[in-house]
């Protein structure tokens, strides 16, 4: 399949399961209400202990004026602080898990509408497949993250070598310096873009492996790394839909900008955009998804033979057959 039908094939897919965008608008919609409710109430009953008239404290300034001394606030409020901070990592884990559900949705749907044609969306499916790939996504999202943080950490022992190297050819020659430290901090670019895609694309090959065989977090993920190093044009199909992804949110972001830039117009549209560009973005983070999904679809997954249909003579009418027999 080429890069072409791949990303028709993908936006078709994400067209007749629109309905999606609406799904991951409704759990931002959530997620805000369970912060105000999770960590808003407690924080408020926090201020109210304190003493603290948020009226005299319009700037950010103002209130960490009143953090000069913390150490006093904390041994004074330690318990509700301790609430405040349960009530902040409660609603982080609800959310995480609230996100990975709804991924979870997502995939099934993807999924299953790229197998059946035909299928239609519908939240019972949805939910569905939300529930049936909750625990494996979970999975694969721990074995990612745990892999992106491995990343990280080698990534900043590379910028400190590098910080170290210049730091000692500073003290040498200052020319020889700034060449070395152009010239590392270029390479460790190219290394950290590289690595990144490289994980990101790995994953989301790895969901497709984890739904259309059945794999399980870890070995979806060893999976989608012999896929893509077997299938390099796989990985710049999903580095070309990453770039495009970026430029697009670019250049919303951008639009956003000169809208806040009209006096009063701007102000008016300003709502509205945001909840239009948020859409928009995340079709786009769809597409993405399903056309991942198809090009992995049309080179993994063997296509069923369609056996041919042997028709049986039609019988003639029980009179010709007795004036054939007669005739024989």
């Amino acid at each position: 399949m080429t890069y072409i039908e791949a990303i028709k094939d993908g936006f078709s897919l994400v067209h007749r399961n629109w309905q999606l965008v609406l799904v991951q608008v409704g759990m931002v919609i959530v997620s805000t209400v369970g912060f105000f409710i999770i960590v808003g109430i407690p924080l408020a009953v926090a201020f109210i202990i304190f003493g603290i008239d948020l009226t005299r404290y319009t700037e950010i300034k103002d209130i960490f004026r009143i953090l000069e001394a913390p150490s006093g606030i904390i041994s004074r409020y330690l318990g509700l602080l301790l609430i405040v901070i349960v009530s902040f990592l409660l609603y982080i884990i609800m959310v995480s898990m609230l996100g990975v559900y709804v991924f979870g949705g997502f995939v099934g749907v993807i999924g299953r509408s790229l197998r059946d044609r035909t299928l239609k969306f519908r939240m019972h499916t949805f939910f569905e497949e939300a529930k049936r790939l909750f625990l494996r996504v979970l999975g694969f999202t721990a074995v990612t993250g745990i892999i992106l943080i491995a990343a990280a950490f080698v990534l900043g022992v590379l910028g400190g070598g590098i910080a170290a190297l210049v730091s000692f050819a500073q003290s040498r020659d200052s020319t020889l310096a700034l060449f070395l430290g152009a010239f590392f901090s270029m390479i460790l670019v190219i290394i950290a873009i590289t690595l990144i895609l490289g994980i990101l694309s790995t994953a989301l090959y790895g969901v497709a492996s984890l739904f259309f065989k059945g794999t399980g977090p870890l070995k979806s993920f060893t999976e989608a790394i012999h896929y893509l190093a077997g299938n390099p044009l796989a990985f710049w199909l999903y580095t070309i839909l990453f770039g495009g992804y970026i430029l697009a949110s670019f250049l919303v972001i951008l639009l956003s900008y000169s809208l806040t830039l009209i006096p009063v117009i701007g102000t008016v549209l300003s709502f509205p955009y945001q909840l239009i560009s948020y859409g928009f973005q995340t079709y786009l983070g769809l597409a993405i998804i399903a056309i991942v999904f198809t090009y992995y679809y049309s080179a993994e997954i063997p296509i069923e033979p369609v056996e041919p249909i042997i028709e049986s003579p039609i019988p003639g009418p029980p009179e010709q057959e007795e004036d054939a027999k007669q005739d024989s």
